[in-house]
């Protein structure tokens, strides 16, 4: 069978498909993100396992091609008008991180026999989390718009900051070092490259970019075309100038990021970004030699056991000293229980400079399985979690959240209302609408900041807080209140034990909550489920409507 794949290298391309495909299908039902499924992909089919993998440079070639579109891409993002927005809280949360990462990371690399470079380098390795896994799974669990997941957001985009910057520093040195000389010339020399490549994005980006670009997007396709080929014809100046392809790829981005059609660049190219780094990932897992992996397992154990625990507890205290609550830290902090795809493309710019050995890499590639596979299922029962762990948790709150308590909030706790509304999104938000134009006395919640300051702004009383957070349901002013309506976001396919309205209706029944519970829910097969667990009344918003509608129709009708 081997033999047949190895006849043509789109056979061997062929069998490495359908195995991801196989392979990745597994990580779905387990949960898994894909980069796990992709690494493990390429260790069945490297010469240790399957031997599938023989057309290297093939592979080696798509990979590269990979790493400069998903920096590409990264650089898209990079907006210096978004990098001016970050917040002081992401800004001192997200560099601490890295700062207490790195240093620790750098002693315990030293504890462990590695020289200072090979430290060095596997410690700026674990400061890094992945955007792509920890986005997609709090736009899953609804979170992204929470405090926590903001804040996680806005930490997670200045981890990005400095990956530009740790491969600023390696791309300098390794055009000094491609210049030749002594260390004074090596210098200079970097940084007349560097200055070039930067003056010349500039002067593209105030002169060229948007008047080419917008012409450009008449066709979507070619705008497409251009993206990639601008990412690799940059990748590959880079590269040719004695920096790194990766830099090139990251400044191609960057000179697109003013424009308006960043996010429909950044829209196409994902799903293209995930096939090509399916090749990045084989080629690292096929480089792994299992025979050696063992001799790791060590090391890898207590690095991967720092970042899932080490991290966490690193943002949780920095969050607590700024005044922010233990659970808000918490839920922040696990998103940094896990290393990057960044983290690989790192070391491996290590190993191509002959900095480190390819040991390093495959060290911190067994680092990044154990801890991305784990840290999804710490996100994903993250509420369940929190509560097991909240005993221990109180060293790292302050005595008053000065950050999360307002004026605002405490004189909404002294005041009585007729009606609680939990969740102000589109169906939310038309309820509280013409509630408070029938003189309603009502108290809306939601976790998104920027919706409560927006529902104060138009004079409603409005307070920040999570459903899932039962110290925020003990806190709750429900005296006299008649009504408690859930209008909260839905997530998966069914009720799990950590659904927000579940957890909100357990908090009112626990203090004993002599008013009336409502629930929305788009499902009508969670009706019966979410009645016996204590809702008086269950909306279903859309057959709602749909029954109003047909109603105004029969009266027009008669009429």
């Amino acid at each position: 069978m081997l033999a047949f794949i190895h006849e043509s290298p789109f056979y061997e391309l062929a069998a490495l498909l359908a195995l991801a495909a196989g392979v990745g299908f597994i990580g779905v039902l387990l949960r898994q993100p894909l980069i796990v499924s992709f690494i493990a992909v390429g260790m069945l089919a490297g010469p240790s396992v399957m031997g599938i993998v023989q057309s290297h440079e093939s592979i080696e070639l798509l990979s590269k091609l990979g790493i400069a579109v998903l920096l590409f891409l990264v650089g898209l993002k990079l907006d210096i008008k978004l990098i001016r927005t970050l917040g002081p809280v992401a800004l001192a949360t997200g560099l601490g991180q890295v700062a207490f990462t790195s240093a620790i990371g750098f002693v315990i690399g030293l504890m462990l026999g590695f020289d200072m470079i090979t430290a060095v380098y596997v410690a700026v390795a674990l400061t890094f989390s992945s955007t792509i896994i920890i986005v997609k799974l709090l736009s899953d669990k609804r979170e992204i718009d929470s405090l926590h997941g903001r804040i996680a957001l806005g930490f997670l985009i200045v981890q990005d900051v400095v990956v530009v910057i740790a491969m600023l520093v390696l791309a300098a040195l390794g055009a000094g070092e491609k210049a030749g000389g002594d260390a004074g010339t090596r210098i200079l020399m970097a940084l007349g490259y560097g200055t070039l490549i930067i003056v010349a994005v500039v002067l593209f980006v105030r002169y060229v970019a948007e008047w080419l670009v917008s012409r450009i997007a008449r066709s979507t396709e070619l705008l497409m075309v251009f993206a990639i080929a601008w990412a690799a014809m940059l990748a590959a100046t880079g590269q040719w100038l004695g920096f790194s392809m990766e830099l090139g790829g990251l400044l191609a981005g960057i000179s697109l990021a003013s424009t308006p059609y960043r996010e429909a660049i950044v829209a196409r190219l994902s799903a293209l970004r995930d096939f090509l780094l399916l090749f990045f990932f084989i080629a690292l897992g096929s480089q792994l030699e299992l025979t050696r992996v063992g001799e790791q397992v060590g090391p890898a154990l207590l690095f991967s056991a720092f970042v899932l625990i080490g991290n966490p507890i690193i943002v949780l205290a920095i969050m607590g000293f700024m005044g922010f609550r233990k659970r808000t830290g918490f839920l922040a902090g696990l998103t940094v229980a896990q290393i990057s795809e960044f983290s690989f493309i790192f070391v491996a710019m290590g190993v191509t400079l002959g900095h480190v050995a390819s040991d390093a890499l495959g060290l911190v590639t067994v680092v990044g399985v154990i801890t991305i596979a784990l840290s999804v299922y710490m996100i994903t029962y993250s509420q369940a979690l929190y509560r097991w762990i909240e005993p221990a948790l109180g060293l790292f709150e302050r005595k008053s959240h000065l950050r999360e308590v307002t004026p605002e909030e405490g004189q909404a706790a002294a005041n009585r209302y007729d009606l609680v509304l939990v969740g102000l999104g589109r169906y939310g938000s038309a309820l509280a609408d013409r509630l408070g134009a029938q003189g309603t006395s009502l108290l809306a919640v939601d976790f998104n900041p920027d919706e409560v300051r927006r529902w104060r702004a138009q004079g409603f009383t409005a307070v920040y807080g999570d459903a899932c957070d039962h110290e925020f349901i003990d806190a709750l002013p429900l005296d006299g209140v008649r009504w408690v309506i859930a209008a909260l976001p839905q997530h998966g396919v069914g009720l799990t034990h950590d659904d927000p309205r579940l957890m909100l209706i357990d908090g009112l029944r626990r203090r004993r909550f002599g008013g009336r519970i409502a629930v929305a829910t788009h499902r009508a097969e969670e009706v019966d489920a979410l009645r016996d667990r204590g809702a008086d009344v269950v909306f279903l918003p859309f057959e709602d409507a749909a029954d109003r509608a047909v109603r105004r129709l029969a009266e027009s009708t008669d009429a």
